[in-house]
């Protein structure tokens, strides 16, 4: 019996994987990998190692769920090391609980290896703090994206009397509906928001706005998938801390996996 690694491969920038991450891509036997995963990192991966590309866009999945949970049960019971590799954090939108529990069904050993989300990553360089002893003390996690035919049950009036800042994942598509939802629930039309695209790369590009004013921006400058949406005050301090165009202006950078691999 082999074993399966359930991994987060951060959220974008591969000098953000963790050790122990980049462990599971050099032994790994097998590697599933995502969309969003930085193709540098499987630079690292054993030279017989096996790749399978598990790429999903919106409304379109290379190979579907069942499929992917098939395969990662298939090859560990071939005795296999197996490394699936998501973009940030498996637990987060990941759908690694999915698959851990097609494993345990399985009986096949796994591990989970949690990676940097890009909720907190991409604000982080663009130069939004999630949390602010002043402005914002509490943030929510929530997905922007409904199924289809599945009624949205976020408690839209919950979220905005609840929570300082709003963090979403994968709601570029939704977002006039987003500010809608969050404006008839009491939210301040004035309420800064920002949409990083493509966090923490060197194609990391940010916009904002308020909620009265960010569908248009978003609109105008073309601004799309993948996107985190950042609401709350906490937005308006990147006009003082944001860091990262500035050191992407430096040509020579430090790469952890360059010198790794």
């Amino acid at each position: 019996m082999g074993k399966v690694y359930l991994v987060g491969a951060g959220p974008g920038d591969p000098d953000l994987i963790t050790v122990k991450a980049l462990k599971c891509i050099q032994e790994a036997d097998i590697i599933l990998y995502d969309r969003l995963v930085n193709k540098r990192l499987l630079d690292a991966a054993k030279s017989n190692a096996t790749l399978v590309y598990c790429g999903k866009l919106p409304n379109y999945h290379l190979i579907e769920q069942e499929t992917i949970n098939h395969l990662l049960v298939k090859y560990a019971k071939h005795g296999k090391v197996v490394t699936r590799l998501k973009g940030g954090d498996p637990f987060v939108y990941g759908r690694g609980a999915e698959e851990a529990e097609a494993l345990a069904m399985n009986g096949i050993p796994f591990e989970i290896v949690p990676g940097i989300t890009a909720g907190i990553a991409a604000p982080a360089y663009a130069g939004i703090p999630v949390t602010h002893r002043d402005v914002g003390s509490s943030f929510a996690v929530v997905t922007g994206h409904r199924s289809k035919g599945k009624p949205d049950d976020k408690n839209w009036g919950n979220l905005v009397n609840g929570v300082d800042t709003l963090i979403i994942y994968m709601g570029v598509k939704n977002l006039p509906y987003i500010c809608d939802s969050l404006l008839k629930h009491g939210k301040d039309p004035d309420t800064p928001i920002a949409l990083i695209h493509w966090g923490t790369t060197s194609e990391q590009r940010t916009v904002t706005g308020t909620l009265r004013t960010i569908v248009g921006i978003v609109n105008a400058k073309k601004v799309e998938n993948p996107s985190m949406i950042i609401v709350g005050e906490v937005v308006s301090l990147r006009e003082k801390i944001a860091w990262f165009q500035d050191c992407e202006s430096h040509k020579e950078r430090l790469s952890i996996i360059g010198e790794t691999v």
